[in-house]
């Protein structure tokens, strides 16, 4: 079986795809708390919409929690990168 080699942006991208909630949920959590490299807010609220929208209830709660932390503009950026990952995957 061959061995696939990705950059940890290409793995973060490519696992979700078509991915439940739990997974969303998970990614969420990775950036988060920094397991996916640095701690990305913008990514966590991404991933945590995500969840959120495939029906994770905790993941509602984390994306409220980690909004308080963050300005207008990097939720709405993370509101936009969940609508464009939406519209392809």
């Amino acid at each position: 079986m061959a061995r696939l080699e990705l950059t940890s942006r290409d793995t973060v991208e490519y696992a979700p795809q078509g991915g439940g909630a739990d997974v969303l949920f998970q990614l969420g959590l990775d950036y988060c708390t920094g397991r996916a490299g640095m701690t990305d807010l913008v990514q966590a609220h991404k991933w945590f919409n995500l969840a959120a929208l495939r029906g994770n209830a905790s993941a509602k709660h984390y994306r409220q929690d980690i909004a308080g932390e963050m300005t207008k503009a990097q939720i709405a950026r993370a509101q936009r990168m969940a609508r464009e990952w939406l519209a392809v995957n």
